[in-house]
């Protein structure tokens, strides 16, 4: 078998090369909701702010919640356009302190994206919340053109919040007829 040379006629261009962190920070600064998935657990959805190749996350009284992350986690990126899973990698996360140097970046790119931001926002997250900054880094675990088939749908977890006995009260009472139902006309 005789291989073609690219730009002999009749061959098909080979398609450029995915730049991954090109496209994880368009996602990550295009999209204000990313899930972290740490090992065993399942993924939890949060709002972040991107700066400076980092995600940046606070969570705590207040505001998002999130569970105790390992040094190492998965980011889960969704596309703006369909809300789907667009990119999927490792990260490593590390909780910032208001001490540090980077408490300032952070919690300016936070309160930049925090609808509704109290004024006293940064005292009470260096008082009560916690801080974190995930950097992504190495080969993407899922890309564009390379997704797990499954469905990654997770089971619901487990609440004590239930409707199924309860009944919601509606103006004028539920209707006695319904599309779809076989109650008698009339009653």
């Amino acid at each position: 078998m005789t291989e073609t040379a690219p730009d002999q006629p009749g061959t098909a261009p080979a398609s450029p090369p995915l730049n991954v962190t090109a496209l994880f920070a368009e996602a990550a600064s295009k999209s204000g909701l990313m899930w972290v998935q740490p090992p065993g657990d399942r993924a939890w959805p949060f709002w972040h702010a991107w700066a400076e190749d980092t995600v940046y996350v606070v969570s705590g009284p207040g505001e998002q919640t999130l569970p105790w992350l390992p040094e190492e986690v998965t980011l889960v990126a969704r596309s703006k356009d369909t809300g789907g899973r667009l990119l999927t990698v490792s990260a490593s996360v590390r909780e910032i302190r208001p001490d540090e140097e980077r408490w300032a970046v952070a919690t300016d790119a936070l309160k930049a994206g925090r609808l509704n931001a109290a004024a006293d926002a940064l005292d009470r997250w260096a008082r009560e919340c916690t801080v974190r900054a995930l950097t992504p880094y190495g080969a993407p675990l899922e890309a564009p053109g390379s997704y797990d088939t499954g469905s990654g749908a997770a089971p619901v977890p487990v609440s004590e919040a239930t409707t199924s006995t309860w009944r919601p009260w509606h103006w004028r009472g539920r209707p006695r007829r319904r599309r779809g139902n076989r109650l008698p006309d009339g009653g």
